[in-house]
């Protein structure tokens, strides 16, 4: 019989996502590596399982699956109620075959990417903590010094204090994503140990952007990124960098700012991605020459921090802040119940996939929903 505190709409869900053409071609796909060996579950459940992991958020197989188990209409979606150790079997499956995996998530991006032209035009680069199952500690109770530990890919890092969290050491890993401002939704991402800094992850990031179709021009980080070779790498790109300074010794001597003179601070007149350098003007035109054109630095970029544009761009930079709480707290992104990089990183793809796949199904929805009323 079916749970009474279980909400009947995310089956529902499941079964659009299942009958979704990305999804379909996913089951296809893994299908085709089944070549010998006893049938086991059919694929669609093996997949529905994952899909229904992320739509209840729930953190692990055995909650799954002891809901399917007394769920009548999810096991009717499915077509059967797969046990735990078929889950575990599955998961180390699509570990094998990642590559599929990815083929689905680069497929629901571009099915997106058409329901949404201007999606990827802005992107929010950050990194989020994922506390890993483990401690970490390198002495035992007893005093004794830890010579194994259970999740040995994990790493200290370091977080922001968050509302009422103080900042400071965590052990586990990171999650450093390229969010699209305008839906809020993650166009590229990867999964590092915390200890991995996170200035060296935004090249790779607007590469796989680039790579799944999208063309950002601008690119919003905090202060955390502002070194030399992130901007080099956005402006290698065509990219603009928005990124906040921070309080260094040149900043702290003002060198930061528009260039002044007797007659005031100069204005912002253009830049000149090809020139690589900002053009700033005299306010009253009598200083020689009247205009200079200042070289694109960390200090000096394309879009001066001086200007509305800029303004009005970094505030965009919370996008990728509430996708991240998205993600944790509604999608069973945390906390983490598996152990070691590859399965982290498993269960960070499943996650984002099953976001992904159902803001698509619900643009579709209310896409037919419009063409009625507009014929």
């Amino acid at each position: 019989m079916d749970t009474s505190t279980v909400p009947r709409q995310g089956a529902q869900q499941v079964c659009a996502l299942l009958d979704s053409p990305e999804i379909t071609a996913l089951i296809a796909d893994l299908q085709a590596t089944r070549w010998t060996g006893r049938p086991g579950y059919p694929l669609k459940a093996m997949v529905g399982m994952a899909l229904v992991k992320s739509v209840y958020s729930l953190p692990t197989w055995t909650r799954t699956v002891a809901l399917v188990a007394d769920h009548t209409t999810l096991q009717t979606v499915l077509g059967s109620a797969p046990s735990v150790h078929a889950c575990y079997r599955f998961a180390t499956k699509l570990r094998r075959f990642e590559t599929l995996l990815e083929d689905c998530i680069s497929t629901v991006l571009e099915a997106l990417h058409t329901e949404y032209p201007d999606m990827g035009t802005v992107v929010a680069v950050d990194g989020s903590d994922m506390p890993a199952y483990a401690n970490g500690h390198r002495w035992k109770f007893d005093g004794a010094e830890r010579t194994a530990f259970s999740d040995p890919d994990a790493s200290w890092g370091h977080r922001s204090s968050i509302s009422t969290r103080k900042g400071g050491a965590f052990y586990g890993y990171k999650l450093h994503a390229a969010v699209c401002t305008t839906t809020g939704l993650p166009v590229a991402w990867t999964v590092k140990s915390a200890n991995v800094a996170e200035q060296h992850q935004v090249p790779g990031l607007l590469d796989t952007a680039l790579r799944r179709g999208f063309h950002p021009g601008v690119a919003v980080m905090d202060k955390g990124y502002d070194v030399p070779r992130v901007y080099e790498s956005c402006e290698e790109r065509n990219i603009r960098p928005i990124v906040s300074v921070r309080n260094s010794p040149k900043v702290k001597a003002g060198l930061h700012k528009p260039p002044t003179c007797e007659h005031g601070t100069w204005s912002f007149a253009g830049s000149d991605a090809k020139r690589g350098a900002s053009k700033w003007r005299c306010p009253t035109g009598e200083c020689t020459p009247a205009s200079v054109w200042v070289k694109a630095d960390r200090l000096h970029t394309l879009v001066p921090r001086s200007t509305k544009r800029w303004d009005t761009l970094y505030r965009q930079r919370g996008a990728v802040e509430r996708e991240f709480g998205y993600l944790k707290h509604e999608w069973a992104l945390l906390p983490l119940r598996v152990r070691r990089i590859d399965r982290v990183r498993l269960h960070a793809n499943l996650t984002i996939l099953t976001r992904l796949a159902v803001f698509l199904d619900r643009a579709r929805a209310a896409e037919a929903v419009v063409e009625p009323l507009a014929a």
